[in-house]
Order: C-alpha cells, then structure tokens, then sequence
C-alpha cells in the first residue's frame, strides 16, 4: 500500500480492500461487507453516518478513506442498502479463515494492482533527538507528519 514514509496506519490495507469491494460492486446491488477489523469500522464510523464529518482531514490514509466515503455516499444516493458487520477474527472462524486465503491469493498474483501509491500533500519530517541515557547522550530517530 505504499507511503509509509508519509505515515500509514495498520488499517490502511484494510481499507484499501473495503474500497475495491465497494467500487467493485454495483451500486445498483445491496452490499453485506464482514469486516474482521474493528478499526477500520470504527474509523468509516466517524465520517460517516449522523453527525459524521464532511471530509477526512489528518487521519494517515484520508486518501484512500475519502474513496470509501465517496462509495458509500454514491450507495447511499441510490438508495440502496450497504451492511458492514463485524465478525471475529482468529478464532478459526470458517468465513474468516476462508477471507484471509482469498486475500493472500489476490496480494500474490503477477497482476496487484498499484493504487494509492502517490505521494500526498503530507509532509514527512525526520530528525534526532537527544536523550539521555545514564550519563550517555544518545540520539534516537523521530518522525512526524
């Protein structure tokens, strides 16, 4: 998923996935999406919905959060109904376990799409920070955007 020098959280697979479902589906059809990532519901959660934000702004991924708030908003215009559950995960849960092949395989294959690698307007800055360790000063990387 790219950009990790921008900073990019664990969700951001996950929620590239929930987007190439939801643009792979007609938005004609209603959409049942189980979802094994209680982040990622909670971060869709805040931007959409009642009292949700118009427009993503700070969280690591907004790119690839303000498609998915796209997708659904097109969903929702056409009336038609897009269910996100959360199901357990890990537990060798048969759905789950059969998720986490398919999408092992669709990562493997020659053709992997390579969307959501750009750079963003975010700026990634890197410095050394002096600590103090015992009577010895030493250096530690930091990083911020």
């Amino acid at each position: 998923m790219g950009r990790e020098e921008e900073g990019c959280s664990s969700n951001r697979p996950a929620l590239a996935a929930f987007v190439l479902a939801l643009s792979g589906t007609p938005v004609t059809a209603p959409m049942l999406c189980l979802c094994d990532n209680q982040a990622l519901l909670k971060a869709l959660k805040r931007w959409v919905g009642e009292g949700g934000k118009v427009r993503p702004e700070g969280p690591p991924d907004a790119n690839i959060l303000l498609e998915a708030i796209q997708e659904l908003r097109k969903r929702k215009t056409a009336g038609e109904a897009t269910f996100l559950v959360k199901v357990k995960a890990h537990l060798g849960d048969p759905a789950n376990e059969e998720a986490d092949i398919q999408a092992d395989k669709a990562i493997s294959g020659k053709d992997v799409s390579t969307e959501w690698q750009d750079r963003t307007n975010r700026a990634a800055f890197t410095w050394q920070e002096p600590r103090l360790k015992g009577s010895t000063v030493i250096y530690e990387n930091r990083k911020s955007t």
